[in-house]
């Protein structure tokens, strides 16, 4: 990748007429064809007035290749787009090479938030996440790397969590098989071969993680104390279809609001005995 601070101008080489590249952020020029190096104020009388401009896109370029927060990136965005405003006062060849610069330098703030931000979710352990994020700064330090080693953890964690999507992946399709068993009257072994397939689908969805993974878990977290109390009251005890559902839906909240109001209390008489 070329260094795109260092610029190509017009002026030639007095020793053997090759063209002079200027590197503002250090401050030399040298020729292309034969290497000579000068100082780019001795090339240029009034170089002096951009000094400001180029400590500010020095350092927004030191913050852009050191800094690893979202914040150290803003900085360096407004350093540049500061040192863009000053360039307009001028209009000359260094000016517009110097905007040139910053532009370029913009970019790279911008792969550094995403990148601060990637490894942000790669150190809290959040791998799908971090490689979501840092495959948009592919290229920039070590976000390949990275990516790499996040998808290797990733699969690791999923192979681990194996056992839980399996049970968790369970509740939501017995719920629509007892559904069409009790309300459809479907034969069992068609509510079966639903159940099997649907839990086969929710488990690769869970494997799979994301979003969804969350939802899923929450809705069949809910929905198995209500699912295996209808089952006992209905087929064990063969209670009648209606009052097992009430009562398979309405004691869990019962209980939660019993949980719920004794924990207060508890809480209230502790508080009171302090």
């Amino acid at each position: 990748m070329p260094d795109v601070n260092v610029t190509p101008v017009s002026l030639k080489c007095k020793i053997c007429g090759g063209d002079i590249i200027n590197d503002y952020l250090v401050g030399t020029s040298r020729c292309a064809n034969c290497g000579n190096r000068w100082a780019i104020a001795d090339l240029y009388p009034d170089y002096a007035k951009y000094q400001r401009i180029i400590a500010n896109i020095t350092k927004a370029n030191d913050i852009v290749e050191s800094e690893n927060k979202a914040a150290s990136a803003n900085e360096a965005k407004l350093l540049f787009k500061t040192s863009v405003i000053e360039c307009s006062k001028f209009n000359d060849p260094i000016s517009s090479d110097l905007v040139r610069i910053c532009e370029e330098g913009q970019k790279k703030a911008d792969l550094l938030a995403i990148y601060a931000k990637g490894k942000g979710y790669y150190d809290k352990g959040s791998y799908s996440s971090a490689i979501s994020t840092l495959s948009k700064a592919k290229g920039f330090r070590d976000a390949d790397a990275m990516i790499e080693i996040a998808k290797e953890e990733l699969e690791k964690k999923r192979r681990k969590d194996i056992p839980w999507d399996v049970v968790f992946s369970l509740p939501l399709p017995a719920a629509v098989g007892l559904f069409f068993r009790e309300v459809c009257h479907w034969p069992w072994a068609v509510c079966i071969l639903l159940f099997l397939a649907g839990s086969a689908g929710l488990g690769y969805v869970l494997y799979r993680g994301g979003v969804i993974e969350i939802i899923i878990k929450i809705l069949s977290f809910l929905a198995a104390g209500p699912i295996i109390l209808f089952s006992v009251l209905a087929y064990a005890f063969h209670v009648p279809t209606v009052i097992s559902v009430i009562v398979a839906i309405v004691a869990p909240i019962a209980l939660f609001i019993v949980f719920a109001i004794s924990t207060e209390q508890l809480s209230i008489l502790t508080n009171n005995k302090n």
